[in-house]
């Protein structure tokens, strides 16, 4: 059983398509409850969230699983099983290249998002959705929903579970509607909570 999301034409992103990718997420998460807070600076904000979204987005090219549609309105960046979102190089480097991009203390409360969200993943080998998002002058026409039902569907053909990071209230009964079930909460130094959920594998 699919979702109830119309899927929407999809195609597995480039390189080519970077600047698009990095230009959505950084105007749909400019003000995101998880990723607003780590970039006080309202007027860096920007500047320095897309230097990050840059290097997440590059290295998600490494897998045949960034899905964008035609023309980048909607990105879903899923991670294998068995992947990382960086590599181990990458991953080497993150504390100093976000210190270099934005501050040491912006660096510090991204870290600490991201130790508290790796700690919480589970063990068990499955996709893992880093990121999905629409650009905000794409809103409201279900492409984000759309590309996720197609995403699962390709996942459902390969009978593989899926997880993700749910860090709005106002998303969770979006992905309930998609087959995804809550599996934990995730307590951040803000106090935000954001909630994993988690979709069983299941055959298209």
């Amino acid at each position: 059983m699919g979702t109830p999301y119309i899927p929407v034409p999809a195609r597995v992103a480039t390189t080519e398509d970077i600047d698009a990718i990095v230009a959505t997420l950084t105007t749909a998460f400019f003000d995101d409850p998880m990723w607003g807070p780590p970039f006080p600076d309202v007027d860096r904000r920007a500047g320095q969230a897309a230097a990050m979204w840059r290097l997440f987005a590059t290295s998600a090219l490494r897998y045949p699983w960034a899905l964008v549609t035609e023309h980048v309105e909607a990105v879903a960046l899923w991670i294998p099983p068995g992947g990382s979102e960086l590599s181990a190089d990458e991953t080497d480097g993150l504390e100093n290249f976000l210190a270099d991009s934005s501050d040491r203390a912006t660096a510090d409360r991204v870290l600490r998002i991201l130790e508290l969200l790796g700690a919480a993943q589970p063990t068990e080998p499955h996709f893992f959705l880093s990121l999905l998002t629409t650009h905000d002058d794409h809103r409201g026409r279900g492409l984000g929903m759309g590309l996720l039902a197609e995403s699962l569907n390709r996942i459902d053909a390969l009978g593989a579970p899926a997880y993700l990071e749910s860090c709005n209230p106002a998303n969770h009964a979006r992905y309930g509607r998609a087959g995804f079930t809550p599996l934990d909460t995730v307590t951040l130094d803000t106090g935000h909570v954001v909630t994993t959920m988690w979709r069983p594998a299941r055959k298209s």
